[in-house]
C-alpha cells in the first residue's frame, strides 16, 4: 500500500509540474501590447556625480592626483558630488587637500587632489566636468497596463567620452521637429527641433545600453494610439514610425535586409530604407530617428538605433524583446 502511494504521490507530482511547465511555457509567448509612438521627446538627464571630459594641458592638480578622463567623481571631501557646480564648491570649502571617490570602469579609487588657485583666487584641480546632457530623440513604445515608455533604443553617452552617462535622474519633455539636416554619404544628419523646458511629460528610472526608460506623469497624446502585440524581426518587408516634421507621425516603409540574435551591442537588424518620401526629406536614418518603433505584420518588432554613416540609407535596429529585458 505504502508503494502505491509513493507512487500515486509521485505521478500527481509530475503532473503538477507538467502543469506548471505549461502555464509557464504558454506565459513566455504571450505577446506584450504596446503603443509604437515614434515622436520625438526632448530628454534631459542628470548624472550620478560628475563625468571628466578633459584634462587641461601641463602638470595640474588633476593629472598628478592620477584622474582620467572617463572617471565619474562621486564624492568630494566626504561629501556626495551631485552637480558641477556643487563639485566647484566643495573644493572651495576642502581648501588645501580633497579625497575624490571616483568611479572607473566599475569599480571604486580614492584619489587625493591639491587644488590650486587662479588668477582669480578659486580653487581648481585642471579637468572639464559634465553633469548632465540635453537632447531629441524618439520614443520607442508606451505600454498602457504600467504607464512606462521606453525610447531611443541605446544609451545616452557623453560626447567626449563616449562612455555611457551614469544615471541619476532625468525626464522627458513636449519636443517639435522644426527642420531636418539631410544625411549624405561620410555625414550624418539629425532632425532640428525645440523642446519645452517649462513641462516634463514624464520621468526617466534609467539610462543603459538598450535605450531610456521611464514612466509618464499624464495623457500624452501621441501615446494614446493602438497597442498592438510585440513579435520577433525578420528578413523581410516592414515600416518605421517616424516624427520628422512639426508634430506629424507617419509610417516609411524599410526593408530588414538581416537579422543577428542575441547580439551584444544591440544591434540585432541591418535595416534598408526603401521609402522614396523619407529619403528625399532626410537622405535615410538621421540622428533623433533613434527609437523609431519597426513594424512588421503588424506587430512591433524593434526600434531604428544607428545610421551607417558611408550610407545613411541603412542602418541598424535593436529587436523589442532586447529593449524590454533592459527595461
Amino acid at each position: 500500500m505504502a508503494k502505491r502511494l509513493l507512487r500515486f504521490g509521485t505521478a500527481c507530482l509530475a503532473a503538477l509540474l507538467a502543469c506548471s511547465a505549461s502555464v509557464a511555457m504558454a506565459a513566455e509567448v504571450t505577446p506584450r501590447m504596446l503603443v509604437p509612438v515614434g515622436h520625438t521627446v526632448g530628454i534631459k538627464l542628470f548624472s550620478k556625480g560628475v563625468v571628466v571630459v578633459k584634462l587641461s594641458d601641463g602638470g595640474t592638480p588633476a593629472r598628478t592626483c592620477g584622474l582620467r578622463t572617463g572617471d565619474v567623481i562621486i564624492q568630494c571631501g566626504g561629501s556626495t558630488v551631485t552637480s558641477s557646480e556643487q563639485f566647484q564648491s566643495l573644493l572651495q570649502t576642502c581648501g588645501g587637500t580633497a579625497e575624490l571617490e571616483v568611479r572607473r570602469n566599475g569599480n571604486s579609487v580614492t584619489l587625493s587632489v591639491e587644488p590650486e588657485r587662479n588668477d582669480q583666487g578659486v580653487y581648481c584641480i585642471g579637468a572639464w566636468i559634465r553633469d548632465s546632457m540635453a537632447g531629441i530623440g524618439t520614443m520607442t513604445y508606451y505600454d498602457p497596463a504600467t504607464a512606462t515608455f521606453g525610447a531611443l533604443g541605446h544609451g545616452i553617452t557623453d560626447v567626449d567620452t563616449a562612455q555611457l552617462m551614469p544615471f541619476s535622474n532625468g525626464s522627458i519633455l513636449p519636443s517639435t521637429v522644426k527642420a531636418v539636416k539631410k544625411g549624405e554619404a561620410g555625414s550624418a544628419g539629425e532632425l532640428r527641433g525645440d523642446f519645452d523646458l517649462t513641462g516634463d511629460l514624464g520621468d526617466l528610472y534609467a539610462n543603459t545600453a538598450s535605450g531610456v526608460f521611464g514612466t509618464l506623469d499624464g495623457d500624452y497624446a501621441p501615446a494614446q494610439a493602438q497597442a498592438v502585440p510585440t513579435g520577433e524581426p525578420e528578413t523581410g518587408a516592414a515600416v518605421i514610425r517616424s516624427n520628422i516634421r512639426g508634430d506629424e507621425v507617419r509610417e516609411y516603409t524599410v526593408e530588414i535586409l538581416k537579422t543577428v540574435p542575441n547580439s551584444r551591442d544591440g544591434r540585432d537588424m541591418v535595416l534598408s530604407v526603401t521609402d522614396p518620401e523619407l529619403i528625399e526629406a532626410t537622405g535615410g536614418i538621421v540622428q533623433g530617428m533613434s527609437g523609431s518603433p519597426i513594424l512588421q505584420n503588424g506587430k512591433l518588432v524593434g526600434a531604428v538605433t544607428h545610421v551607417l554613416l558611408n550610407d545613411p540609407t541603412k542602418g541598424y535596429g535593436i529587436s523589442i524583446e532586447t529593449m524590454l529585458k533592459a527595461s
